[in-house]
């Protein structure tokens, strides 16, 4: 029983999956060729420029092989899909929630996202850096779980799917939560609540009665058009999805606006003190100095602070080339301090250890630009000026501060050798909000 709830709503190769062959002689999965007419039956690309024909040594002929999904495993030609056509399994329904206490705003906003979910309305909310977004999220999963509809949480982010993980299991503490990202160890049983990576979604199809894009505005999902098909190929034809983000798009904007969707703002964070606005620091040569292994003195009269106040910190750095150049120079200050970037496989380790006081800070990429909380916290984003810092990503590095009741203000320098248009709109959209009343 266990394998067929397992099955359900998924698109698998059949080579990686064990004891399917009962089910397909049964007839409760149906066989596909992974490519079918010059389109890929995982990802639904038909673009001719990421097909590739090799010589297979499985079939012993000519194959076609898709570039575009790759990375989750070869599917060709001769690839043999799998995917669920037995019975719907049997949805459990006593799922509770631990007891929270919301603000105003949050409980309006959940409220309209349960009114637009229950008229499988698409919506989107709309809430600042810290306005406690998550939170604002368990009611509406609890009502749909409790109408037995399954519920995905997607977001483009591993580690926004490590942050919210545990936070689901211990909101939900009698429902199975699996979290789906690369590398993940997968539990083969039926999960009424998931949380993945939108690329995961590339195994699933009407598999969902509820999706909410969790960062919907992040890196790489509005970029690629694959991951937003992702989305609605998981979803079952009438579900309704939320989109979740601090810094929605313009194009996000006018299709909430065109489609009639649902919207919730806050301006607000849950604790109700204003953003913290970042200060820009020019720093001539900055570039040039970091080049000659040489720490500029308003960089490190920034960390010497940092250490004597006993403050943790994230310190955003544009490349993984200059994050391991910088590494010495800022640890020769902070001893207590690592790197992490997207090819770092201890990430998730060394973002607890800077949560429970091993490290005092992390040098970074913009991989933890979003979706990381740490109690006062203070940040620094070192070449602001660079190309990879537009404006709604200084926007989510600066929500990393201030985040908690406690330590509701803090302090978001921008180093730079030059003011960006990005840099300015990023502060002048943070005083903005600032100024809407409430």
């Amino acid at each position: 029983m266990d394998m067929q709830s397992f099955l359900e709503g998924r698109i698998l190769d059949a080579a990686r999956v064990d004891d399917v062959a009962q089910y397909i002689e049964s007839g409760d999965v149906e066989c596909i060729r992974g490519i079918q007419d010059g389109k890929c039956m995982r990802c639904l690309n038909e673009d001719r420029a990421y097909f590739y024909t090799f010589h297979c040594a499985v079939c012993n002929g000519a194959c076609t092989y898709c570039r575009k999904c790759i990375q989750l495993g070869r599917v060709s030609s001769c690839t043999t899909l799998i995917r669920w056509r037995g019975q719907r399994t049997e949805r459990p329904t006593n799922h509770t929630l631990v007891p929270l206490h919301l603000s105003d705003a949050q409980e309006r906003a959940s409220d309209e996202l349960i009114d637009s979910l229950t008229a499988r309305r698409n919506h989107l909310l709309h809430a600042v850096c810290g306005a406690g977004k998550t939170e604002i999220l368990f009611q509406p999963v609890l009502h749909a779980l409790q109408q037995q509809q399954r519920v995905c949480i997607a977001t483009p982010r591993t580690d926004v799917v490590l942050e919210l993980y545990p936070r689901l299991q211990q909101a939900f503490p009698n429902t199975f939560v699996q979290a789906l990202y690369g590398g993940a160890d997968v539990e083969q049983r039926f999960s009424p609540l998931i949380v993945a990576t939108t690329h995961q979604l590339l195994r699933f199809e009407a598999a969902f009665d509820v999706i909410i894009v969790d960062e919907a505005d992040a890196f790489p999902y509005t970029y690629d058009a694959m991951l937003q098909r992702a989305v609605n190929k998981a979803k079952t034809s009438e579900a309704p999805v939320a989109f979740v983000t601090a810094t929605p798009s313009d194009k996000l904007l006018a299709q909430c606006k065109k489609e009639r969707w649902g919207y919730s703002f806050l301006p607000r964070r849950y604790h109700g003190h204003l953003l913290p606005v970042p200060r820009i620091v020019v720093v001539r040569r900055l570039q040039k100095q970091l080049a000659q292994s040489k720490l500029p003195k308003a960089l490190h009269d920034w960390l010497q602070q940092r250490l004597t106040k006993r403050e943790p910190f994230l310190l955003f750095l544009p490349t993984i080339a200059l994050i391991e150049q910088c590494l010495p120079l800022i640890q020769s200050v902070v001893p207590q301090v690592e790197a992490v970037h997207a090819e770092d496989e201890e990430r998730k380790e060394k973002v607890l250890k800077l949560r429970g006081g091993e490290l005092q800070g992390l040098v970074t990429s913009t991989i933890l630009e979003r979706g990381i909380t740490i109690t006062n916290v203070q940040v620094a984003v070192v070449c602001a000026d660079d190309a990879i810092f537009d404006a709604g990503a200084l926007v989510q590095i600066s929500g990393r501060v201030g985040r908690h009741k406690q330590y509701a203000s803090g302090d978001i320098a921008f180093f730079a050798e030059s003011i960006t248009i990005a840099m300015d709109a990023a502060i002048a959209d943070i005083k903005r909000l600032n100024t809407v009343v409430v």
